[in-house]
């Protein structure tokens, strides 16, 4: 069964596990649900051939992240300090929460 929710959300820590930057800890700065993709902070760092513009005058090679694939990366457990499942809790008052499968502890954002 394919899942088109994603767990991980702006601003979490994540460790890529797949990929050219496999081991790398980095933010995640964006999350595009279209596409099941998540930009990470200095992770698959693409270089672009840039015109001249009024925003750039200068113009030449600049630096920029990519997206990666979600299925790329695993949120990192504050208690466990490693990369882990998770899955979503129901707490009594009725609001859901993201749980660590290794540890059972609740990952605030």
């Amino acid at each position: 069964m394919i899942r088109n929710k994603c767990l991980i959300k702006k601003d979490d820590k994540i460790k890529i596990i797949a990929g050219k930057d496999n081991g790398k800890i980095g933010k995640v700065l964006k999350v595009i649900k279209k596409d099941k993709r998540v930009l990470v902070e200095k992770a698959n760092l693409v270089k672009r051939h840039v015109k001249p513009s009024a925003q750039n005058r200068q113009g030449g090679i600049v630096e920029g992240e990519s997206p990666i694939s979600w299925s790329n990366v695993m949120l990192m457990c504050g208690k466990c300090v490693s990369p882990a499942r998770i899955k979503m809790k129901s707490l009594e008052d009725g609001k859901k929460v993201r749980v660590c499968v290794k540890c059972n502890e609740i990952i605030d954002s």
